[in-house]
């Protein structure tokens, strides 16, 4: 059995935590069970399939900016898929689905479980994720999914309606009711529909023919230079709603979507997190600050607090799930970055009169760690180190820095550094358009 963790997502309902390039599923506030970390949604998840022995390997699929993030927190325990662009669901799993076809060589039979790495559950939950996978694996239905009873009639959800029973615990599916306003998704529960928990199993030639019917390949590489041909549609609606052979297992243990803040705050392991100070006034509130600056509530009830450097959201928890109409990260700069070789976070982001601007950043490399070899079309770079010590590379010539040296690289000039110990600097960059975008990268061959 293969595992598709599905990762993507764009940052919106856990703002200003999480942005473009972290997603939510990537904030590290759930305990951990050691009781002394924390980890993610998404570290939550991958953890739990290994403890529960389901798969022979975890293929994660998301987008190319959330790359970093993936090797960060997950490293060997999984595979990654990046999409060459964002579409939806259907082209993501049918991008994962045939890099286990082409790359890892698995067979048309093998069983495939798409899992979101959102869901907060228990054990039971991936013990229902086996038994689909069984079901699958003896033929029952072309298509497998999991359903949730619902607890309230929620809009939030799609809803599976079952019709005969094929053995105890699993039902084929008679049709679907994509979010419904509340009153019908209350008569849909009297009918005894469950929600949908984006949750599927198949055998991978299953989901391969229906690939082929949008765009014959004879390589992955191929696919990913016709990505943009796979319809930009959900999976529900191009193949769990048109599958003629579907059925549905429940599942009856806990489980919740952690995709907005009054969710996610009871789930966390306490009501502050950083440098807070909360007045005896305070009730049924909870305050995470991820900046230096310290957070003061008093007086205040029922509300969330999240402080971080794209932002701060003041907000009632009943209506958290609303911020999102407000946000959009894809078009905001993320502020804090997490990378392959450390973190920066921005500190000024000025324009001025004339058109010139100027962008302001610390960045910190971790012991070992190097940034690749790039240069610059729109922008020059001014460096002052004030932390540790590393090579830095200007064309070609290699000379050793230090806490307390700077360094000017002018437009158009190849550079690279190194950290030896933990290297912090200063980058101010000066020119126009100041963006992540403006830059050519090549591999340097560090020679110690």
């Amino acid at each position: 059995m293969q595992i598709i963790l599905l990762s993507g997502g764009t940052g919106k309902r856990l703002w200003p935590l999480s942005n473009s390039a972290r997603s939510k599923q990537f904030l590290q506030l759930l305990q951990a069970p050691n009781g002394k970390q924390k980890e993610s949604m998404v570290q939550r998840v991958v953890r739990q399939i290994a403890e529960a022995g389901l798969a022979t390997s975890v293929t994660v699929v998301s987008g190319a900016i959330q790359r970093d993030s993936i090797e960060i927190q997950l490293g060997e325990r999984a595979d990654m898929v990046l999409e060459p662009e964002r579409r939806n669901t259907f082209p993501a799993i049918a991008l994962a689905t045939s890099h286990l076809a082409m790359r890892k060589g698995c067979s048309r039979d093998e069983i495939i479980v798409v899992v979101p790495s959102d869901a907060y559950a228990d054990a039971e939950y991936f013990d229902t994720i086996g038994r689909m996978a069984s079901l699958a694996e003896h033929d029952v239905a072309d298509l497998i999914l999991m359903g949730i009873p619902p607890t309230e009639p929620s809009a939030d959800f799609g809803y599976v309606v079952s019709s005969s029973s094929i053995e105890e615990g699993c039902c084929m599916v008679q049709r679907f009711v994509e979010k419904p306003d509340t009153l019908s998704a209350a008569k849909l529960i009297e009918q005894g529909a469950y929600w949908n928990a984006g949750v599927f199993a198949f055998r991978l030639g299953y989901l391969m023919d229906i690939v082929s019917r949008y765009v014959q390949v004879d390589s992955f590489d191929e696919l990913l230079d016709r990505y943009g041909e796979l319809p930009k549609l959900s999976f529900d609606y191009e193949v769990a709603e048109v599958c003629e052979s579907i059925a549905v297992v429940p599942y009856t243990g806990r489980w919740k979507d952690l995709g907005e803040w009054n969710a996610l705050v009871e789930e966390l392991p306490t009501t502050t997190m950083g440098n807070v100070f909360l007045g005896d006034d305070t009730e049924d509130t909870t305050v995470i600050n991820e900046l230096s600056l310290p957070v003061v509530c008093d007086g205040v009830k029922n509300i969330v607090v999240a402080a971080g450097h794209d932002g701060i959201l003041v907000c009632g928890r009943e209506s958290s799930e609303y911020i999102k109409q407000y946000i959009d990260p894809t078009h905001m700069r993320p502020m804090f970055e997490q990378r392959r070789w450390g973190t920066y976070r921005v500190l000024d982001d000025t324009r001025y009169d004339g058109g010139s601007h100027s962008l302001t950043k610390s960045l910190t490399l971790h012991p070992g760690k190097a940034i690749s070899y790039q240069k610059h079309f729109h922008r020059s770079e001014v460096w002052t180190f004030v932390e540790g010590d590393g090579l830095f590379v200007y064309d070609g010539e290699v000379s050793h820095v230090k806490a307390g040296d700077t360094v000017i690289i002018p437009i158009g000039h190849w550079h690279c550094l190194k950290a030896i110990s933990k290297l912090t600097f200063i980058e101010v960059q000066m020119g126009n358009p100041l963006i992540e975008e403006d830059i050519e990268r090549f591999n340097y061959d560090w020679i110690e």
